[in-house]
């Protein structure tokens, strides 16, 4: 019978074996442990051996979860979702892997240390209301939408994309603008910022931190201030702490170990 292979979930600092009071990914009944070498360990549970598994929520949420239980006692280098140790002899692919790249996580693991990561998104409330202002503001638009007034479908089909550019054109520079308002106290708390892409219209920010958690209780009242000051205009989404998702992503190619 083939040994179990080993699914990986991140990289800590730890001399001797743990287990942890979490239900892995692979077995049900997986124990999720510590594969320890020289000081490094990588928390693993058993899995069969070059198993797929599918980026499903269920199976995302399970990765996930074992990371946060870890991070209540270390500090972790989170491992790519879905790495499965894929050869006869999975113990020693892992030390392999933590003698190969020995100072690289020790690198990291000092980096990281004492900090967490912490997740901001702002939204427009009222998106029409956004759309209006930028008419208002805007005299070139006013005119060019006044010209269309009454026009049929297929001159409004044609001559409306100037417009369309425009419009959208004001639309970014005023998210630019607000976002830059909203980070702006943010910032300066934070050790790193990192700006992800908004994806609809009514997004103003998408954006990650990576905060000491001396600090987590300040950004914490920057964010209740932020809300307290443009709560009537802005929808925040807080979540945190988590582990460093956006900051470290471990990938492991197990041919050049």
């Amino acid at each position: 019978m083939a040994e179990l292979g080993k699914y990986l979930y991140c990289i800590i600092p730890c001399q001797q074996d743990r287990t942890f009071d979490e239900v892995g990914l692979g077995n049900e009944d997986g124990l999720v442990h510590t594969v320890c070498h020289k000081g490094l360990a990588v928390v693993v549970s058993d899995s069969p051996p070059v198993k797929q598994y599918e980026s499903t929520r269920r199976n995302m949420i399970a990765h996930e979860k074992v990371q946060e239980t870890v991070m209540r006692e270390f500090t972790l280098l989170p491992v790519r979702f879905g790495t499965v140790t894929d050869s006869a002899s999975p113990m020693q692919d892992i030390r392999k892997l933590l003698g190969s790249r020995f100072e690289e996580f020790n690198r990291l693991l000092r980096d990281m240390e004492g900090k967490v990561e912490l997740g901001l998104k702002a939204f427009w409330r009222d998106e029409k209301a956004v759309f209006e202002e930028i008419v208002t503001e805007n005299a070139d638009i006013r005119r060019l939408r006044k010209s269309l007034s009454g026009k049929p479908p297929e001159a409004i089909r044609f001559e409306g994309i100037p417009l369309g550019r425009m419009v959208k054109e004001a639309l970014d520079r005023k998210r630019s603008q607000e976002a830059a308002r909203i980070l702006l106290p943010l910032q300066p708390i934070a050790q790193r910022v990192r700006e992800n892409d908004t994806l609809v219209d009514r997004a103003i920010v998408n954006a990650v931190f990576l905060v000491d958690r001396k600090r987590e209780q300040d950004f914490d009242q920057a964010i209740r201030r932020l809300d307290e000051k443009l709560g009537n205009r802005v929808a925040f989404k807080y979540v945190g702490p988590v582990p460093p998702y956006n900051f470290v992503n471990i990938v492991v190619n197990w041919q050049e170990l």
